[in-house]
This record gives structure tokens, sequence and C-alpha cells, in this order.
């Protein structure tokens, strides 16, 4: 005969659901902001040092036109070889349509906006356009000098 003398025992709950470790969504989730945050500093890594790189040559490259014309002291080639200069540096910094046509007054009020003022239209940057067509140019080379150095350092 049985007899109701059992024993019965309380419901259980399970126990609450622990918060680690974390589902795998939330690892993605983790992990794709990582991976997201590493990506934009390499970039912005990647592009400072690209257009640092552009500043940095530039300056080398018109230290040694510079150095060329204290060797030679021929103003006609000094000349030529900034208009080539500011030109090559013009078309890998800035979109080619901006500078690759540009020339006469267009082409110094251009460099002037780079760095602002008007010491190319102006000043002596304007024996860029000037110097070439005269016999025997008198150019303030060291003021020349300056005024490249100050637009190479304004190069964004």
């Amino acid at each position: 005969m049985p007899t109701n003398d059992l024993e019965l025992r309380d419901i259980h709950l399970p126990d609450p659901v622990s918060w680690w470790p974390p589902a795998i969504g939330w690892w993605l989730a983790l992990s794709g902001v990582i991976l997201f945050c590493v990506l934009v500093y390499w970039l912005r890594k990647y592009w400072l040092k690209k257009q640092r790189s552009a500043k940095v040559l530039a300056g080398k490259e018109l230290d040694l036109i510079q150095k060329k014309y204290q060797q030679h002291h021929d103003q006609k080639i000094l000349i030529e070889d900034l208009s080539v200069f500011f030109r090559r540096v013009c078309l890998s910094a800035f979109p080619r349509e901006d500078s690759a046509g540009l020339t006469g007054e267009k082409w110094l009020v251009f460099l002037d906006s780079i760095m602002g003022g008007k010491r190319f239209l102006k000043g002596v940057g304007r024996s860029l356009i000037t110097a070439p067509y005269e016999k025997n140019p008198q150019i303030a080379t060291d003021e020349l000098f300056a005024l490249c150095k100050d637009w190479v350092e304004a190069l964004r």
C-alpha cells in the first residue's frame, strides 16, 4: 500500500546566466572594433608619413638646386630648375587639373594660394616668369630661395 509520506523537494531554478565567458557575437564585435581601430591608426600613420615624406623630398631637392646654383652661379639655369621643381611638386601634391595647365600670372597666383600672400605674383617669385625672357636676369637669389623654402613648408 502506497503511502503519502514521500518527501517532495521544491522546484529548483537553473543558475543565472553568467556574464563570463561572453557569447561568440560579443567576441566578434570586440575583435571588429579592435581591427577597425588598428586600421584607422595604420591608415592615418601611412597618410601622414606620405605627406611628410613628400615635404622632405621637396626640401632635399630644393637643397640640391641651391647647391648646384652655388657651384655655377648661372641664374638662367636656376630659374629653369626652380620652374621644373615647382611643376613636379605641384603635379605630385595636387590634382593635375589644378596646376598642370597654368602659365604666367595664373601660375604665380596658384603658387601664392598655397602659402597665402602675393610673394610670387608681386615679389621675388615673379622672376619665375620674367627671368627666362631676359638676357641677363638679376635675381635676389637669397630671397628667392627663402621664398621657395617657405613655400615647401606651407605644403599640406
